[in-house]
């Protein structure tokens, strides 16, 4: 039966829209499928991609658009897109927090961002402190500022020493210790305690790194105990009631001193600077003319890069305590200037290598003070020749030079000093000084051996009644050359007994220059001046241990004054072999223990036993430093 055309055509519209709409909302779903989705670490499926996500086809979504009646075949094949939806639903998963952070604006783009100084960062990780600790985060030693950019530091240390000797020694003009002892000398037996307990207090502004501070403050207080005990009177103090025993006390002050920043000169932080006050200095590498802790102003700074470094300096000298050898500033200044001009020039001649040039103007004006030492001996001046009290202006010309040359380490030392003094010690006239010093030190490493070789020369007096004086004398030496303080010659005050009231060295001192005392007396450039040659070595034995010996032959560049001195004929020069050990000990690998055993003994030739007969010169030493 025919229908009609519009009832007919009514009914075949909905068929055709649904079948238009099945097949577009397919399409549709496998246009969603071809895209491209990332799966996170949280299981999340995200369209975006971000690091460490893996890439996923993209889940169907559920359709909006409305759907038709659908037949049983329609529904058939439409059902397993709607398993995926609900599939999909599942493994979505609860949607991620927000995060805490805000999405920067434009406005958030700067060129530069505050933060905080890298010590408040790490107060922020959580890192303690520990005032007993000066390896780890300690207030105590400057690892962050206290208060701005300002620093404190403070260290301590404690230096104990046992020296035994067997030091010539002469029988007491007043008095004796002995009933029936009426010879020159006497028994050469004695030892020494000495304890110093240094506390060095530093305050400092700006950062130290790469460039000196604006300023710095420091004071080092000294505080000294020595025993000593020997076996003659008259030695250890005039009076012969005090007996053959000692014991003493002092605190000195070593550093009292203010340092000003003056200002950068490159951008590489070469700078100039100026200290005032109580400060340590050293006129060269290995203490051979001045180094000590004196009152003075000094210029210093750097330039091109470092490579040139020069001190301007002027040091007033403070008297030191006779037992202890520390500044004393119960005393009133000496009259006695150091003026000090030089330039140091890195990689001169070779690289590797540093060369100095130095001018130094001593101008000493205590001629008119005699001055006894706490003991009661008179030491200015000193009780040789005339015994007159006498001023002197010398200039020191050097070269210094220390580092290496290839493989060989080597440092060289050169002086000539030139001036006049008033009167001279034998003669009443003015004497002209004309005196020479050289010395080098030339070593080779080996693996954990080291070999050295030492020479020095140090100009003599020939004749002490010309008006011209020949000895090479220092300011005040403290030579670390040819085993140091652990050489006999070099560590022992050896006096001269019968020639007056001087010894024939001073204690840490190499120079034989016939002065009343190292740290209160007058330089003398009338002395019998001094040859040396040795041999040593530094045996590493582990990283903790080492092993140094040193053998050392002396000889008196001149005797011409020793035999006026002692009125007898003296042409021996050949002073003896000054042998050496030294045994050091560090159980940290570092300077905040350091344990030292030392043995020397001088092995007399001639010279020595014509002047000392019958000893048997030796030394034992005892040291413990701990620092803080």
């Amino acid at each position: 039966m025919a229908c009609e055309r519009p009832r007919c055509g009514g009914a075949r519209l909905p068929l055709q829209l649904a079948t238009l709409l099945f097949a577009g909302g397919g399409m549709w779903s496998m246009q969603a499928r071809a895209d491209t989705c990332y799966r996170d670490d949280a299981g999340h499926i995200v369209k975006r991609r971000l690091p460490g996500t893996v890439e996923v086809p993209c889940p169907a979504e559920r359709l909006t658009a409305p759907q038709a009646p659908q037949s049983s075949a329609a529904g058939t094949a439409a059902e397993p897109g709607a398993a995926a939806v609900e599939r999909a639903g599942i493994d979505r998963g609860p949607p991620p927090a927000a995060s805490p952070i805000p999405l920067p604006g434009l406005a958030d783009y700067v060129q530069s961002v505050p933060m905080p100084d890298r010590w408040r960062i790490v107060d922020a990780l959580g890192y303690s402190s520990n005032l007993l600790d000066p390896y780890n985060r300690n207030p105590l030693k400057a690892d962050k500022p206290f208060h701005g950019d300002w620093f404190f530091n403070v260290g301590v240390l404690s230096d104990s020493t046992y020296e035994y000797r067997n030091l010539v020694s002469a029988v007491g003009v007043a008095a004796t210790e002995r009933v029936g002892s009426n010879d020159v000398f006497g028994h050469s037996g004695g030892f020494l305690l000495s304890e110093n307990l240094a506390t060095d207090v530093v305050l400092y502004r700006g950062d130290s790194v790469f460039r000196p501070p604006d300023w710095q403050f420091r004071l080092t207080p000294v505080f000294n105990y020595n025993y000593a005990a020997v076996d003659e009177v008259g030695i250890l103090n005039i009076d012969p009631r005090d007996g053959t025993r000692r014991s003493d006390s002092f605190v000195g002050v070593q550093n009292a001193f203010a340092e000003k920043h003056l200002r950068d000169v490159s951008e590489r932080y070469d700078f100039d600077s100026v200290r005032i006050g109580i400060q340590p200095f050293s006129t060269d590498f290995r203490g051979f003319l001045f180094q000590d802790n004196q009152l003075g102003v000094r210029f210093f700074g750097t330039r091109d890069n470092n490579i040139f470094q020069y001190n301007l300096a002027w040091f007033r000298r403070i008297e030191k305590d006779t037992n202890s050898g520390l500044n004393d500033l119960s005393q009133r200044l000496r009259h006695d200037d150091i003026v000090v001009a030089n330039l140091y020039w890195q990689d001169m001649p070779v690289a590797g290598f540093t060369s100095q040039g130095i001018v130094v103007y001593n101008h000493n004006t205590e001629g008119d003070s005699p001055h006894y030492d706490a003991n009661g001996f008179l030491v200015r001046p000193a009780q040789i020749g005339l015994e007159a009290a006498r001023n002197y202006d010398v200039v020191y010309l050097g070269y210094n030079g220390d580092g290496h040359i290839g493989r060989t380490n080597a440092t060289a030392s050169f002086y000539y000093a030139s001036g006049h003094e008033q009167p001279g010690a034998f003669v009443r006239s003015n004497v002209d000084i004309s005196a020479a010093f050289a010395a080098m030190e030339i070593s080779r490493d080996f693996d954990w051996v080291r070999a050295r070789l030492s020479l020095l020369y140090a100009s003599g007096d020939s004749n002490p009644y010309d008006r011209k004086a020949t000895g090479f004398d220092a300011i005040f030496e403290n030579p670390q050359f040819a085993g140091g303080d652990t050489s006999y010659w070099i560590s022992q005050a050896v006096p001269l007994i019968g020639g007056g009231g001087v010894t024939l060295t001073s204690g840490n001192g190499v120079l034989p220059d016939l002065r009343s005392s190292k740290g209160e007396g007058q330089s003398n450039f009338e002395n019998p001046g001094l040859m040396l040659g040795g041999l040593g070595a530094d045996l590493d034995l582990l990283p903790t241990l080492r092993l140094a010996f040193n053998l050392n032959s002396l000889y008196f560049a001149e005797t011409a004054v020793i035999a006026v001195l002692r009125s007898q004929t003296f042409d021996h020069k050949h002073i003896g072999e000054d042998a050496s050990m030294a045994l050091t000990y560090r159980p940290l690998m570092s300077q905040n223990i350091v344990l030292r055993a030392a043995y020397a003994r001088l092995f007399t030739d001639s010279g020595f036993d014509a002047l000392f007969p019958h000893m048997n010169p030796n030394y034992f030493l005892l040291n413990a430093i701990l620092a803080y």
